[in-house]
C-alpha cells in the first residue's frame, strides 16, 4: 500500500495570511513540494475557484494568476483547485480546464450532494478529474454518508474526501467513516482532518489504517482554524507505520528550514512543530543530546537529521560521542 499525500498548503494553508499567498510564496512552495515528490497539490484562493469574483474574497492573485503560476509544474505533480458548489460558475470551470490543471475538488456540506451534480458534470466535461469534498462529514452518520458517497460516485465523482471541517472527530470516528465509504464505492477515499482537538495526526493514522487512499496535509500544519496535520509529520508517521508515501523526507525538511519557515515567520506564522523536534519524535532521541549531535554533524559535514536517526537506531538512552562519530563516518561513506 502506498499512501498518496494531497498537500493543501497553497489553498487551505493560505488562510493563515488571508485568502491566498503571493506569487513569490506560491512559486516557492510549489518548487519545494514538487522537488520533494509530493504527488497531489491543491492551490489557489483559500475560498476556492470563483471566490475572488463571487464572494469578494480578495487575494494577492486572481484565479487566472494562480493558474498561470502553476504552469511550469503541471508535469511534476497532480495540480488542482477547490470549487465550493455555492460559487460554481461554468465560465470559471472552463477557464480551469483550458489551463491544463488536472482536477477540481468540488465541495458541499454532507447531505447536500444532490446539488453538486451540475458542477461535477461540468468539471468532467472540461477534461478534469472531479474530486469531491464531503464537508462537515460528521453531520451525517457513517452509513448515511456512505450512501451519499455512492450516489456521488454514480454521478461521476472520481474521488471522495471525508472532511472533518471543525476538527471534531476522534480516531474511532475517522475509522468508521473511512470504512463505511470504502465499503460503498470503488473510487479513492481521502481524509482531511483539522487539529482543533489535537487529533489531526492520530486521525490521519486511523484513516490510513482503515484503508484511506489519500491524506490531506499542509506544510507546517498551515490551514484554517487550528490547522491540518503537517505534511512533514504525515510523511514521518506513515513511514513509521510501514506505509510509504513517496516523499523525500529529508529534502522536504531542508526546504522548510532554509526557505519556508523563515518566509512564514516574516508573515507572523510560527511552525507548531519544527523539523528538529519532528526528527526527535521520529527517532526517539532526547533533546538533551541536541548540542552534541549538532557539534558532531557540523564537524563531520553530515546531515544533522540523518545523524540523529542513525544513532538512535542503536542507542536512544544515552548515545555517546563515539557512537555519533562512528555513525557520521558511515553517513560520509554513503555520501561518496
Amino acid at each position: 500500500m502506498v499512501m498518496r499525500i494531497m498537500d493543501c498548503t497553497l489553498r487551505d494553508g493560505s488562510n493563515v495570511v488571508g485568502n491566498g499567498f503571493s506569487r513569490e510564496l506560491t512559486e516557492m512552495i510549489l518548487r519545494g513540494l514538487c522537488s520533494s515528490g509530493v504527488p497531489i497539490i491543491e492551490f489557489g484562493n483559500a475560498k476556492g475557484l470563483g471566490a475572488y469574483e463571487v464572494s469578494n474574497a480578495a487575494a494577492p492573485l486572481t484565479d487566472q494568476g494562480y493558474l498561470e503560476a502553476v504552469q511550469p509544474y503541471l508535469d511534476r505533480a497532480e495540480l488542482g483547485m477547490f470549487l465550493n458548489c455555492a460559487r460554481f460558475r461554468r465560465e470559471d470551470v472552463e477557464m480551469a480546464g483550458r489551463s491544463g490543471i488536472h482536477f477540481l475538488r468540488v465541495g458541499i456540506a454532507a447531505g447536500d450532494g444532490e446539488k453538486a451534480r451540475e458542477p461535477v458534470a461540468c468539471v468532467k466535461e472540461n477534461g478534469m478529474k472531479a474530486y469531491f469534498a464531503l464537508m462537515k462529514a460528521y453531520i451525517l452518520p457513517p452509513a448515511e454518508l456512505a450512501e451519499e458517497g455512492r450516489r456521488l460516485a454514480g454521478s461521476g465523482a472520481d474521488e471522495l474526501t471525508i472532511m472533518d471541517s471543525a476538527g471534531t472527530m476522534t480516531p474511532e470516528d475517522t475509522a468508521r467513516y473511512v470504512e463505511a465509504l470504502k465499503g460503498a464505492v470503488d473510487i479513492p477515499i481521502g481524509f482531511h482532518g483539522h487539529n482543533n482537538l489535537g487529533m489531526a495526526a492520530a486521525n490521519a493514522r486511523a484513516a490510513a489504517k482503515a484503508g484511506a487512499d489519500i491524506i490531506d496535509c499542509g506544510l507546517l500544519g498551515m490551514a484554517r482554524s487550528a490547522g491540518n496535520i503537517p505534511t512533514e509529520a504525515a510523511a514521518a508517521l506513515l513511514e513509521r507505520e510501514g506505509i510509504p508515501c513517496g516523499i523525500d523526507f529529508y529534502l522536504l525538511l531542508r526546504f522548510l528550514d532554509e526557505e519556508l519557515i523563515p518566509a512564514m515567520e516574516k508573515e507572523g506564522y510560527q511552525a507548531p512543530i519544527r523539523p528538529l523536534d519532528l526528527i526527535l519524535g521520529c527517532s526517539g532521541a532526547h533533546s538533551s543530546f541536541n548540542r552534541k549531535f549538532r557539534a558532531v554533524a557540523e564537524e563531520t559535514g553530515v546531515d544533522l537529521y540523518r545523524l540523529i536517526v542513525e544513532v538512535s537506531k542503536t542507542d536512544r538512552k544515552a548515545p555517546s560521542e563515539e557512537l555519533m562519530r562512528a555513525a557520521a563516518e558511515e553517513l560520509r561513506r554513503d555520501m561518496v
